[in-house]
């Protein structure tokens, strides 16, 4: 034990370990901080949720960063109220209690491609008269376009891509397209564009609140998937439910095996081979077959994969390794002199042989963890994974499941494919030199 703290300096020596240090130390800072700012429940309902949550957001969007890679610039998703002073308005009162609002917004378009949708989300106020409504849209080229006039209800949402009667009167197929194109060149017309709306309201106390969404063809920082969801919530949440399932795991396993080794070894005789029939057995048993069918016929819970994964794990070939170790530790004269001094068994197991085996326990827990990492994340893959938290491995399947590779949408999959990749290696290059720091068969080579 007294070597450990200096053996620990040599960790610096090697790149590879300053590497891994970096990155888990970058994936627990991560991890702290989303827990902190995106606590559970919040996580949790924003994940599960629906339009409600994620309306603003548009579908199968790549990240905000593509436009550095790409020749062609991707329109981008913003979203703007009346609430907040970005959509500019002015009041004029009339008789009897009648109000007009003229609501506009100015924006620059300078994008090679079309927006997907654009939207207007309305909350109004009324006892009997229903607020009415006008749109109007002028284009950079000075031409002003009569969207739609209608009467809104207390919540009342317009989408212009799906208005009949816009598209008849643009005689087109495809509204967005249209409104964003020169109509002589059809290509896309760059420059200022500008959203009218003009409101009348009946009574004294009416009030409009409007809200304009632009669903762009990039969203974010990780994208969006089919569901309208920010790919960040479930990137973020990843990093935390990754490393306490795999560090859990890697811990449970590693120290409940040594123990177990520890007593079978001290003790011999039935409780020796009891503990090696039960190695022998579960040697033979798939494992990744078990935890299939725990996940499909009993639960998938995270805490339920994680106890089962722990005590598949304990009865493997750790045990027998530690078990050679121990028998040779057992015969040292130290474990004499605790006997003759009258040393419990209890205390000659977790006093002197067990902290005998840490050096070599260390590196292999750090080794365990990427195995335990990637476990998590092939159950999520194949639809048994916790179906309540939002994991690397989640991403993945939903992706999967909606045809992300067929379609083009590859930031969905590579996203949490690299985090997981980077956190496995990570932990390798930690492990592998704790292994040569630690193991004296390595220590010269």
């Amino acid at each position: 034990m007294n070597n450990i703290g200096p053996s620990l300096k040599k960790i610096l020596q090697y790149p590879t370990a300053i590497v891994g240090l970096f990155v888990i130390g970058l994936l627990v800072a991560v991890s702290i901080y989303t827990v902190i700012a995106i606590p559970y429940p919040e996580a949790i309902r924003m994940w599960r949720g629906g339009e409600e949550v994620w309306y603003q957001n548009p579908k199968f969007a790549p990240p905000t960063w593509f436009n550095f890679f790409s020749a062609k610039k991707y329109s981008e998703s913003f979203a703007v109220t009346s609430a907040s002073g970005e959509i500019q308005e002015t009041i004029t009162p009339g008789n009897d209690g009648m109000q007009t609002h003229v609501m506009t917004y100015e924006f620059d378009f300078a994008y090679d491609v079309y927006p997907q949708d654009m939207l207007l989300y309305i909350n109004s106020s009324f006892v009997e008269k229903q607020p009415f409504l006008s749109v109007e849209w002028l284009t950079p080229d000075g031409r002003t376009i009569r969207v739609s006039n209608f009467a809104v209800g207390q919540q009342y949402t317009y989408r212009f891509s799906q208005d009949d009667k816009l598209a008849a009167k643009l005689r087109v197929d495809e509204i967005i397209p249209a409104l964003f194109s020169n109509p002589e060149t059809g290509e896309v017309l760059k420059g200022k564009y500008k959203l009218i709306i003009t409101g009348t309201t009946f009574e004294p106390n009416s009030s409009l609140d409007v809200e304009f969404v632009l669903h762009g063809q990039v969203y974010g920082l990780a994208g969006t998937d089919h569901a309208r969801r920010d790919l960040t919530l479930p990137l973020l949440w990843g990093a935390p439910v990754a490393l306490a399932f795999g560090l859990l795991a890697a811990i449970g396993t590693s120290v409940l095996t040594m123990i177990i080794a520890a007593i079978g070894t001290w003790y011999g005789g039935w409780v020796d081979q009891l503990i090696q029939r039960i190695t022998e057995v579960n040697l033979v048993l798939p494992f990744f077959a078990l935890m299939i069918m725990i996940g499909t016929f009993y639960s998938r819970s995270i805490w339920v994969i994680i106890s089962a994964t722990i005590l598949l794990s304990i009865f493997t070939g750790s045990i027998l390794a530690y078990r050679s170790v121990f028998l040779q530790v057992k015969e040292s004269m130290y474990i004499e002199a605790a006997k003759a001094y009258g040393a419990s068994n209890s205390r000659i197991i977790f006093v002197y042989l067990i902290p005998r085996m840490i050096p070599l326990l260390i590196p292999n827990l750090v080794q365990a963890v990427p195995a335990f990492v990637f476990l998590e994340a092939s159950l999520a893959v194949i639809g048994l994974g916790d179906p309540v938290l939002p994991t690397w491995g989640k991403i993945i399947q939903d992706a999967q499941a909606n045809g992300a590779l067929y379609k083009g949408y590859y930031y969905w999959v590579l996203e949490p494919a690299i985090l997981l990749v980077i956190t496995g290696l990570a932990f390798a290059f930690l492990g592998f030199v704790l292994d040569r720091i630690f193991n004296p068969r390595l220590r010269d080579v």
